[in-house]
């Protein structure tokens, strides 16, 4: 048996670069489509004007700053950052079927973002802060970015700890995805990953405070799916 993905490590890179050509397929699949209602949760949280750009960190295929951009088309420039390749490589293909798409996509690394401070409106990250070994790091590194007064919005799973609805959540989280994941994908240590990684991911209230440690205020959270997902909100301080 092949040991456990860390959370932080290289093996996550090289893990989303193996799974990138199947990755919205199986977001779909396995959500059943819940993923494009939380994405569109996300995007509601952004104010529709504003003169600032978005940034979206780790944008994978860059479902959320297409999101982002079909909620105001055109009216604000987005820019997508990931350090997984392969995977903006599909991203890109999807943004460049509609020249109309204010999107720009580059490579970046979430501790050390390739953009000065005091730059964007909103920061937005969809399943990737659990990702980030260092979280608070990432978090100020969000912060460092924002203008004063700015929003980070993210989106992210949270450990299930309703009796009944939690035990169906983890079978079907540690039993179904990671058989069905590792078949079509090629690759089931991707998908064992992906709990591993929600089960040490902290609770709404602590990963609040940690939001707070980084610097930002007026920090709320709301459950999606009867707590399967969460939406946690920040603004920098002025």
């Amino acid at each position: 048996m092949s040991e456990p993905i860390k959370t932080g490590s290289p093996a996550v890179r090289s893990m989303f670069a193996s799974i990138a050509g199947k990755y919205d397929f199986l977001n779909r699949l396995f959500s059943l489509g819940t993923d494009v209602r939380w994405r569109r949760e996300l995007a509601s949280e952004i104010p529709v004007t504003g003169d600032q750009p978005i940034l979206d960190i780790a944008t994978g295929t860059a479902d959320v700053a297409l999101t982002l951009d079909d909620r105001s088309p055109g009216s604000r420039l987005i820019i997508g950052t990931d350090f997984t390749l392969p995977m903006l490589q599909v991203g890109a293909n999807k943004v460049s079927g509609n020249r109309e798409r204010r999107i720009r996509l580059a490579a970046g690394d979430a501790y050390a973002l390739p953009f000065r401070e005091n730059t964007f409106g909103a920061v937005t990250i969809a399943f990737g802060l659990r990702n980030l070994a260092y979280r608070v790091d990432g978090l100020k590194e969000m912060a460092r970015v924002l203008i004063p007064g700015g929003q980070v919005v993210i989106l992210e799973f949270s450990p299930m700890d309703r009796p009944v609805i939690g035990r169906l959540f983890r079978f079907y989280f540690h039993r179904v995805m990671p058989f069905l994941g590792g078949i079509i994908s090629g690759n089931r240590g991707a998908y064992r990953y992906l709990p591993d990684s929600v089960d040490q991911f902290p609770d709404p209230i602590q990963l609040g405070q940690e939001m707070m440690e980084a610097g930002f205020t007026e920090v709320k959270c709301r459950a999606l799916t009867m707590g399967i997902a969460y939406l946690h909100v920040g603004i920098k301080a002025v």
